[in-house]
């Protein structure tokens, strides 16, 4: 037995030691374990932070945060969640731009885990078929949940819409802040990013300008 316990005192654990467990730590693919271990790592954290988690504000912080990453935030990272999407044939003939403008878009930045909040505008040249319009809020709430750089993020929601629709003729104009640059490094809170997409008919001049008009952004 080692003198400090020997006197009674439990030594000082030394920095590079184990964490004990809160407990055991599952392993598997489910929602259940994914919420149990991600609880047991932020725990973990917040006890490197200094944090108490004994404290009654904290102490259910770790639970709080695995659920809203599993369930909510990052729950685009299933593939098995991908909205339930209903479309109609296109029987009264309509050929014309369709506009879906701001959208509300939140997501997280995948260097610094913080968010990127802002909107979304969608457009598409309807073909044989037409998408019910909450479907494209749900396509970009999709998209949003998980880790993202906004261009990857712009790209797959264009994708994702011209798969759905099967039409290449579709357009995305993202406008968004980056907490990373705001809260952190320069903290500059007035800049924003802008990243677009635009597909077959968008490509062309008119068709992209008359977009741009209809979403304020001419």
């Amino acid at each position: 037995m080692g003198s400090a316990q020997a006197n009674g005192r439990v030594a000082a654990r030394q920095p590079d030691d184990p964490l004990p467990l809160l407990h055991p730590v599952p392993h598997g693919d489910g929602d259940t374990e994914k919420i149990a271990a991600i609880r047991h790592h932020f725990a973990r954290i917040m006890e490197v932070l200094g944090l108490d988690l004994t404290d009654e504000s904290l102490r259910e912080t770790p639970q709080r945060v695995a659920k809203m990453f599993v369930n909510e935030v990052f729950s685009g990272l299933d593939d098995r969640n991908f909205p339930s999407i209903t479309t109609f044939p296109n029987t009264y003939g309509y050929g014309e731009m369709l506009v879906e403008r701001n959208i509300s878009l939140h997501t997280f930045c995948e260097h610094h885990f913080l968010p990127i909040i802002g909107k979304v505008h969608v457009a598409y040249f309807p073909g044989e078929k037409v998408i019910g319009l909450s479907k494209l809020n749900h396509i970009v709430k999709h998209f949003a949940r998980r880790p993202q750089v906004q261009e990857r993020l712009t790209v797959q929601i264009a994708e994702g819409l011209q798969r759905v629709l099967g039409t290449e003729d579709v357009a995305v104009y993202v406008e968004a802040d980056h907490l990373c640059v705001a809260a952190r490094g320069v903290e500059d809170t007035k800049s924003s990013t802008v990243t677009n997409y635009y597909g077959g008919k968008f490509r062309e001049p008119p068709e992209r300008r008359g977009f741009l008009e209809a979403v304020g952004q001419s």
